[in-house]
C-alpha cells in the first residue's frame, strides 16, 4: 500500500510540473520558456505531497468517526510519513479538493500516453539525480550487497529469469512497481521482443499496427498459458425401466476437457469426469503420468475476418518400449488415431482471449499396412461447450529456464 502511494505521489509530482511548464512564467522578461526552476520544483513537490498527505489524514479522521479504529490508524500513519506535522495545516472545515494542482493524473490521459510519459519521466528522474544513474536506492542502512548495485546486464538477466521460459508477464508487471528503476527495466523492449517472438514465431517481425512489443503482447489474440482451459458438459440420460415396469430412472451426466498450452507450440487435452480440483495440478508439467492425456501441438491463426482461430491436433502418448528383453512386448497398433480440434479464440468478462468456442472437432485414423487415412467428422452439438479460461498460481510459481 506504501509502494502505491509513493507510485501515486510521483504521478501527481509529475502532473503538477508538466502544468507549471505549460504556463507561462511570470518573471519580468516574460519571454523564457525553459525548464522550471529546482526551487519552483521543489515547492510543486511539497505541495503535492500536502495535499496527498491532507487526503489521508481526512479520511483517517473519517474512519474513526465511524468506528474503523484500525483502518483509520493505518491513514494517520500513511499521512505522517509524507508530511510528519499535516494535522497542523489541515483545514477541517473544507474538504480536500481534489482538482487542485497534482490531481488525478491517471484517469486524464489515455493509458497508451500514460505510460510513455511515466516512462520518459523516470527515466528523467533517475538521470537527474546521479552519474550513473542508479537502478534504485535501499532504503536502510545495510552491510550486505544491495541489489541497486549489480550492473544493469545482470539485473536485467535476473529479470529474464522472472518471465522464464512459460512467459510469466504478470511477475514482470508486478516487479515493475517495486521502484522507478525496476520500471523502467520492466519495459525493456527486448524482453517484450523476445515474449512476441516465443508466442508468434516469424509472424511478428514488424510492430504495425502496435506502437511496442508490449503493446503488441498485450493486445494481439493469443492463448494464455498461465493457466489452462476447462469445457464443462453436463445433460440428462435416460436408465433402464425398473424390473416392475413402474418407474425408469434418470442420470445427470457431467464431464469436463481440459486444454494446457504451452509456449513451444505443445499442448495437452483431456477428457475426464474428474472435477478441475484433482485434475489441474497433474497439468501443471507436460511429463504427466496420467495415461488418458492426449500431447500434441496447436497453432495461432489470423483469418481475413479479423478473427484469431487455434488449431490442435493431439494424440495418444506413445508406449515406451521396455529395456527388458524377458517384458512381454505388446504388439503395435495397426492404425493410429489423432484428433484435429478448431476453436475461436475471443475474451469473455473481464479475461482477454478467456473464451475458445468449437468449430470443427474430428477423427483421423491412419492404417499403417497401407498408410490409407479415413476422416470422421464430428457433430458439433450441444455438447461442445465453449472453453473457458482459469488461471492457476502454481503453473508460474517456479522459473526453469530464463526467457
Amino acid at each position: 500500500m506504501e509502494d502505491t502511494d509513493a507510485f501515486d505521489l510521483e504521478l501527481n509530482v509529475f502532473r503538477a510540473q508538466w502544468m507549471s511548464e505549460l504556463k507561462p512564467n511570470s518573471g519580468a522578461s516574460g519571454l523564457s520558456n525553459g525548464p522550471p526552476r529546482a526551487a519552483d520544483v521543489k515547492r510543486t513537490q511539497e505541495l503535492v505531497r500536502e495535499q496527498k498527505a491532507t487526503e489521508l489524514f481526512l479520511k483517517a479522521v473519517d474512519e474513526e468517526q465511524n468506528g474503523a479504529v484500525y483502518e483509520a490508524i493505518k491513514y494517520y500513519r500513511r499521512a505522517m510519513q509524507l508530511v510528519p506535522d499535516i494535522e497542523f495545516k489541515i483545514n477541517y472545515n473544507r474538504p480536500a479538493d481534489t482538482d487542485r494542482v497534482g490531481g488525478n493524473y491517471m484517469e486524464e490521459n489515455d493509458v497508451d500516453g500514460e505510460i510513455e510519459d511515466l516512462l520518459a519521466y523516470f527515466q528523467q528522474q533517475l538521470t537527474l539525480e546521479g552519474s550513473p544513474p542508479k537502478i534504485c536506492t535501499p532504503v536502510l542502512e545495510t552491510n550486505q550487497m544491495h541489489i541497486s548495485a549489480l550492473p544493469p546486464e545482470v539485473l536485467m538477466y535476473i529479470f529474464r529469469w522472472v518471465v522464464s521460459t512459460d512467459l510469466d508477464m504478470r511477475a514482470l508487471e508486478q516487479l515493475s512497481l517495486v521502484s522507478r528503476g525496476f520500471y523502467i527495466c520492466a519495459r525493456d523492449p527486448e524482453i517484450w521482443r523476445s515474449a512476441c517472438l516465443r508466442v508468434w514465431g516469424r509472424n511478428c517481425t514488424k510492430l504495425v499496427p502496435f506502437t511496442s512489443w508490449r503493446q503488441m503482447f498485450l493486445e494481439r489474440p493469443r492463448v494464455r498459458f498461465d493457466g489452462v482451459y476447462i469445457s464443462k458438459t453436463s445433460y440428462i440420460r435416460q436408465g433402464e425401466e425398473s424390473l416392475d415396469g413402474f418407474y425408469r430412472a434418470w442420470h445427470q451426466v457431467e464431464y469436463y476437457r481440459y486444454l494446457r498450452f504451452f509456449p513451444d507450440g505443445q499442448v495437452m487435452m483431456l477428457t475426464t469426469p474428474e472435477e478441475p480440483l484433482t485434475i489441474v495440478p497433474r497439468l501443471r508439467s507436460r511429463n504427466t503420468r496420467m495415461d488418458s492425456v492426449l500431447l500434441g501441438h496447436y497453432r495461432l491463426s489470423q483469418e481475413t475476418d479479423n478473427q484469431t482461430k487455434v488449431f490442435v491436433v493431439v494424440c495418444k502418448r506413445k508406449e515406451e518400449i521396455p529395456r527388458n528383453r524377458f517384458c512381454r512386448r505388446n504388439p503395435a497398433p495397426e492404425a493410429e488415431h489423432s484428433f484435429h480440434v478448431g476453436l475461436q479464440l475471443s475474451s469473455g468478462g473481464r479475461q482477454r482471449f478467456s473464451k475458445l468456442a468449437w468449430i470443427h472437432h474430428s477423427c483421423h485414423i491412419t492404417y499403417r499396412p497401407t498408410g490409407e487415412t479415413v476422416v470422421s467428422a464430428f457433430d458439433l452439438d450441444k455438447m461442445y461447450t465453449p472453453f473457458f479460461f482459469a488461471r492457476v498460481k502454481s503453473y508460474t510459481a517456479f522459473s526453469e529456464r530464463p526467457l
